[in-house]
């Protein structure tokens, strides 16, 4: 664990793509049970995607950073429902933390900022999915006032073994 000084939560700039990158591949490649994303998929793709990926802080999606000493040790993403009847509803997707940084709840400040973008745009409720074995990533999401509203059985496939994730949402008001 180390010291939080200095850390600062940021939205995504397009200066960012070479660190965000990295920082994506790192995080699929150490944790391939938590994201839905696969690190040989993605380490072959290139930096064009990579480019998209960063043009998303909108009205409809913002990817958020982590940052100390000018380097990301951190990322969430959140992104709001695309038609009209889920335009009030917004998954929040990606979130990692360096390992050497954990413990210091900068992802629960990531979520955190991800509920806060989503008051400011007008959306009611926030929901997630978190393999079922990943008690700490589970503890930090009812800090931040996430409950359980479901099991997805067999959500992810990894190396032959199934994974199931909890399925959570908070009901924001302007109060979170």
């Amino acid at each position: 664990m180390k010291s939080t000084d200095e850390i600062i939560i940021r939205h995504a700039e397009g200066s960012d793509l070479y660190a965000f990158r990295d920082l994506r591949l790192e995080a699929l490649k150490n944790h391939p049970t938590a994201f839905g994303s696969d690190y040989t998929e993605n380490s072959s793709k290139p930096i064009t995607y990579w480019e998209e990926r960063l043009k998303i802080n909108s009205a409809e999606q913002a990817m958020f950073f982590a940052e100390q000493n000018a380097g990301l040790i951190g990322m969430a993403t959140i992104v709001r429902g695309s038609s009209k009847k889920s335009f009030h509803t917004a998954n929040i997707y990606g979130i990692y933390v360096k390992p050497d940084w954990r413990g210091n709840h900068i992802a629960e400040k990531l979520v955190r900022t991800c509920l806060n973008w989503a008051v400011e745009n007008g959306i009611i409720v926030v929901k997630l999915a978190v393999v079922s074995d990943n008690r700490p990533a589970i503890r930090c999401y009812e800090r931040c006032g996430f409950i359980p509203y479901g099991t997805e059985p067999k959500a992810l496939n990894y190396e032959g073994r199934l994974y199931d994730e909890y399925l959570m949402s908070i009901e924001l008001t302007s109060q979170n």
